[in-house]
């Protein structure tokens, strides 16, 4: 399996950079924070990404898009990361069009697909429920009676959930609670009478929610895959977003690095440039090589999902050692350049915010070292 890109997977990724640094600098997070824009994101910049063709990336080509699969995704992913560019790429392609493509029957998959090629649907996966990523502890419940479904519940931190068109819905759909089996997922119109959605504020300025789910009513047609057996899909959709979003957070870290090392270069101290002190050289040596061997565990999870392969092992190291270098870097980061790197006119702090936000999101290194030992069965 190729560790690097081919020829078009290079031409996007070296397009995106420069879109993305031409016109979503880090400035424009900071506008979008500073005047507590509601989404969180955009239009403009969103509008553009349409215009490029960006959410056709991994979508089969009978469907409309572009067939460039999520080598592509994450490519686009790993350049949003270094300018820390949000919009809603991540959660609508990397975790909505993912469970449609493996989960969607032929209805949903033509009526849907389309779509989000054409940048007319944005999606979200309202999947947590607590302050800690866990894959089959649902608790959100539907009873399923002849056509009609019926959901009872929450969910929190739903990313993008305040700005979906629709709304990806994993509940518990038999009484077998904390069990892996009765998962069912379904697609619900955010829209539907019952559902109250209210936004929280992050230390990333994205948009989050918290969802409530009050007798919400919809037809078992919006049942995605199988009814009661629908972790499997859950999974997968997951260790996809879990792939891709490790490679925005190796975006972030490059961002980073590169913005120390330029740092170590400039700044003087005892007469000298820090960066002639070989304590800090061995520093940032450390993570220039912890950077790349994230890389390659990234591309190759990322090669995965294209080739169709289990993701669960890939997913879990790729995100583990996504997890683990962004935070090294971050780190790394602050102390270097001091305490200036923590004020509010410089980056450092946008990335590191940013950084702990996403350890978090779908799972930290605890929790997938913990499922790489289960699935090893040591």
């Amino acid at each position: 399996m190729p560790l690097a890109l081919n020829e078009e997977q290079r031409m996007l990724r070296d397009t995106a950079r420069d879109f993305l640094q031409d016109n979503a600098p880090v400035g424009l997070m900071r506008q979008l924070r500073d005047d507590d824009n509601v989404k969180g994101y955009s239009e403009d910049l969103w509008q553009q990404m349409i215009d490029m063709g960006w959410p056709a990336v991994a979508i089969p080509e009978q469907y409309g898009g572009l067939g460039f699969g999520f080598v592509g995704v994450g490519a686009i992913l790993q350049e949003a990361g270094k300018t820390l560019a949000n919009s809603p790429f991540f959660n609508t392609v990397a975790l909505g069009a993912a469970a449609i493509i493996h989960g969607g029957n032929e209805q949903q998959q033509a009526d849907l697909l389309p779509k989000i090629a054409h940048g007319e649907m944005r999606l979200a996966l309202a999947h947590e429920e607590s302050n800690h990523h866990k894959s089959s502890r649902i608790e959100c419940q539907c009873i399923i009676n002849e056509n009609q479904l019926t959901i009872n519940g929450c969910k929190q931190f739903v990313a993008e959930g305040g700005n979906a068109d629709l709304l990806i819905v994993s509940l518990r759909s038999q009484p077998t609670s904390k069990s892996a089996a009765g998962i069912t997922l379904a697609l619900v119109d955010p829209k539907t009478p019952g559902i109250t959605v209210k936004k929280i504020t992050m230390i990333d300025s994205r948009n989050y929610v918290h969802i409530d789910f009050s007798n919400v009513t919809i037809s078992t047609d919006n049942i995605l895959g199988k009814a009661h057996h629908g972790l499997a899909l859950l999974d997968k959709t997951l260790d996809h977003g879990r792939i891709c979003l490790a490679a925005e957070m190796l975006g972030g870290a490059q961002a980073m690095l590169d913005k120390t090392v330029e740092y170590l270069k400039d700044r003087e101290q005892f007469g000298r440039k820090i960066g002639a002190f070989q304590a800090l050289q061995h520093r940032a040596a450390k993570m220039f090589a912890e950077l790349e061997i994230a890389k390659s565990a990234v591309i190759h999870a990322l090669s995965a999902i294209d080739h169709d392969e289990d993701l669960a092992m890939v997913a879990s190291t790729a995100k583990t050692l996504a997890n683990d270098t962004y935070r090294l870097i971050t780190d790394e980061a602050v102390q270097m350049h001091g305490g200036i790197g923590l004020t509010d006119e410089m980056d450092v702090g946008f990335y590191l915010k940013r950084c702990r936000v996403s350890i978090q999101s779908l799972g930290d290194s605890g929790f997938h070292k913990n499922r790489f030992a289960t699935i090893q069965h040591f």
